[in-house]
């Protein structure tokens, strides 16, 4: 795995805005591997990829709906796999064909549970809490090895 970048970020409203700035450089087919505990701040990072996408809905996590769709600039396929117990299930409902669509960029919360079904080529973000709104945010390219 490449690193590409590291920032450290002070507030949700930080978090936010910094991954506004790195939205606006995804297109279409991009992956992204959100890592990071619960209340890392995962889905603020999304927020601010959608508004990078010229998305004004409200973005929410989708922790019991699995996949929330936004559209934008690009389609953002937002989805929470905290509850999925194995990737037959992700199969089985059809999502995975979502990761290879070149037309839309996939934001994929705790993508460890469905690691075989991932393209080979993703951008993992790490998300890590070093304080109480501080958090450390590391981005790296995989370059063709599995997750």
């Amino acid at each position: 795995m490449e690193k590409i970048l590291q920032v450290q970020t002070h507030s949700c409203d930080e978090t936010i805005k910094f991954a506004s700035q790195f939205g606006k450089t995804l297109h279409g087919g991009d992956v992204l591997l959100l890592n990071g505990d619960l209340g890392a701040g995962k889905t603020h990072f999304v927020k601010g990829l959608a508004l990078a996408l010229g998305i004004t809905d409200t973005v929410t996590s989708p922790t019991f709906a699995l996949h929330n769709v936004y559209y934008g600039r690009l389609t953002l396929n937002h989805f929470d796999f905290y509850r999925v117990e194995d990737s037959a299930e992700v199969e089985m409902l059809g999502l995975a064909e979502f990761f290879y669509d070149k037309n839309a960029v996939c934001a994929i919360e705790w993508s460890e549970n469905v690691k075989d079904l991932l393209p080979r080529n993703c951008t993992v973000v790490d998300i890590r809490k070093t304080g109480d709104e501080t958090r450390c945010i590391t981005i790296s390219k995989q370059t063709g090895e599995t997750v």
